[in-house]
Formats: C-alpha cells, sequence, structure tokens
C-alpha cells in the first residue's frame, strides 16, 4: 500500500516546495510509492479535508517554514495530531531561518516601517491589517501576528530534522529513499545531511592562516582555490553541518549557515565567534577591536538562519 503524505508551507519563501519538485523524474518514484493527501501549494486541498481525518491517517508531513503567525501555529498542531511522522523541511522549519531575524525588531516596530515609515509607503490614514474586520457585511479574520518567530519544534514534537535553505534535492532523495525503506534513524536526527562540518567537504585549500583583516565579497574576487576564510571572508563553513554540497562555497560566496549546527553545538553563530577568535592575527586588544569592526552587523552574520534556535532567541522588549 502507498504511503499517505503531506507537505505544508509555514512562514518562509516556498523554496523548500520547489526543492521538492527538483528531485526531477524522481518524483515519480515518489509519487509510486505516496498519495500526498494535502500540499497547498500543488493540491486543492483544504483544511477541513485534514480536520476530518483520523488522527494518525498521514505516515508522513514534511512541514517547511518558521512559525510566525496563529495560523502556522494552528496547522502545525493539526498536522501533529494527523501525522506518525513530522519532520521539520528547510532551515526555517528547523533553526528559524531568515524569517526569526525579524525577532530583533518587535511586531510594532516592524509594522510601523511596513505601514507607515518606508520611502515609498503612501498611507495617510494609518491603515493597517486588522485580525478582524467587517466588509460588506461579512466578517474577514486574518491570522494573529506574533511577535517571535520560533521553530517548528518550539511549538509541536518534530520526529525528525532536514536541513537547508533549500535541502539540495540528493539530499530530499536521500530522506525519503529512508521513509520508503524503513531505514530512519533515531527520533530527532537529522535526515539527509552529513555529521561533519562544511569545511570537511570543502573542496578549497586551507593553510591554517591567520586573518588580519575582514573582508566583504562585494570588495573583492576571492581566490578560487583558497579557504574563503582564511581570504578574510567570514565563512560559517566551521561552524555548519555537511551535505548542501559546498554549492555556495563551490560559487565563491561564504556559507551563511543554512544547514545549521552539528549536533553537540548548541549555538551556531556563538560557536562561529569563537572559530574566528582563533584565526585572528592580532593579539593585541586595539588591533583586534579594529579587525572586528569589519565585521558588518553581527548579528545578522553570525545568526543569519539560526535566530529563533540561538541563546539569544529574541531582542529584548
Amino acid at each position: 500500500m502507498k504511503l499517505k503524505g503531506g507537505i505544508y508551507w509555514g512562514s518562509g519563501c516556498g523554496g523548500c516546495d520547489v526543492a521538492v519538485l527538483d528531485i526531477h523524474e524522481k518524483i515519480l518514484d515518489v509519487a509510486e510509492k505516496v498519495d500526498f493527501l494535502f500540499w497547498p501549494i500543488a493540491l486543492d486541498f483544504k483544511y477541513d479535508d485534514v480536520r476530518a481525518m483520523d488522527d494518525g491517517e498521514f505516515d508522513l508531513v514534511l512541514y517547511n517554514g518558521a512559525i510566525r503567525n496563529s495560523e502556522n501555529e494552528e496547522i502545525a498542531k493539526l498536522l501533529r495530531r494527523k501525522t506518525k511522522t513530522l519532520v521539520a523541511l528547510g532551515a526555517c522549519a528547523h533553526i528559524g531561518g531568515l524569517p526569526s531575524l525579524a525577532n530583533y525588531h518587535t511586531k510594532q516596530s516592524m509594522f510601523d516601517r511596513v505601514y507607515s515609515e518606508t520611502e515609498s509607503t503612501d498611507n495617510p490614514d494609518g491603515t493597517v491589517p486588522l485580525e478582524k474586520s467587517i466588509v460588506d457585511g461579512n466578517g474577514l479574520e486574518l491570522p494573529r501576528f506574533y511577535n517571535t518567530v520560533k521553530t517548528l519544534d518550539q511549538v509541536v514534537d518534530v520526529d525528525y530534522y532536514l536541513p537547508g535553505c533549500p535541502p539540495v534535492p540528493q539530499q530530499i532523495v536521500n530522506a525519503l529513499t529512508a521513509v520508503f525503506n524503513g531505514e530512519l534513524p533515531p527520533k530527532g536526527s537529522i535526515i539527509g545531511a552529513g555529521t561533519r562540518t562544511l569545511c570537511d567537504e570543502c573542496p578549497r585549500e586551507k593553510e591554517e592562516k591567520e586573518i588580519s583583516e575582514i573582508k566583504r565579497p562585494l570588495n573583492m574576487i576571492p581566490d578560487p582555490e583558497k579557504c574563503l576564510l582564511e581570504q578574510g571572508l567570514i565563512c560559517l563553513g566551521p561552524v555548519t553541518r555537511e551535505g548542501c554540497g559546498a554549492r555556495c562555497i563551490n560559487s565563491g560566496v561564504p556559507c551563511r549557515g543554512c544547514y545549521g549546527p552539528l549536533e553537540e553545538v548548541h549555538d551556531q553563530g556563538i560557536r562561529m565567534i569563537s572559530a574566528l577568535a582563533s584565526v585572528l592575527g592580532p593579539k593585541e586588544e586595539k588591533e583586534i577591536d579594529a579587525v572586528l569592526d569589519g565585521i558588518v552587523d553581527p548579528l545578522r552574520t553570525f545568526h543569519r538562519f539560526s535566530t529563533a534556535a540561538s541563546i539569544l532567541r529574541r531582542k529584548m522588549i
């Protein structure tokens, strides 16, 4: 019998849904083994269809996107009840992703900026979205916008994690193959990715060289053969899980950490600060400060994808 599957898109860009389709002809193998009973981006199923299902009726649900509003949370809890195996698909569900950068702001400050303060805003009446309103006698309701963006496992119990922004197609194939063959690791494991750091699969040459200046990609053309970090570019390869095939690095772009930390690392950004400190050339405080001044926006550099899962979690209000 075919497995019963579902895919849901929470707060994210939709790239993870596209990544599932990017497995190309292997999608036919998936279709032979899975009946998708819920996939809003691709199929016309409604929430009420899921509510009518028996608890645990889904064999597998892939939930991508972070939790940033009441609809995301409601459907996460609904799908958790309805499925045997829930997988956090992609960086947003796994560690918060780019949406969780909103945690450096408040809900009110974001609404003020978007609906009142941007240079192109023309909103003299100060109109903002309302959770409940009446239009032509009809009641309309929008999801409640939360002040804090959360990872999926901060809201519901998660069985497995499939990291990446988005996960590479082969990683998705590997994970689905493990499901089909009954070869899933213990609950709570990362599936489809490796257990080493990205540096371990990076093809660039490393010379154990100290750095004396922090540079930015827009101001230089990096040597295509040498380690980007040793060239002064902030690359999170030393603290990021392998599995993407070093796609960004092979294109001359430093890793930003979307695959998340290794299992024993509690805060990816703080671990990267420690790794950076170990390769700095200057030893005097003033010289060190001068180098660190070259890091533009440290919070979003070291926790670009992992804010919601970090020790920081969010800006204090």
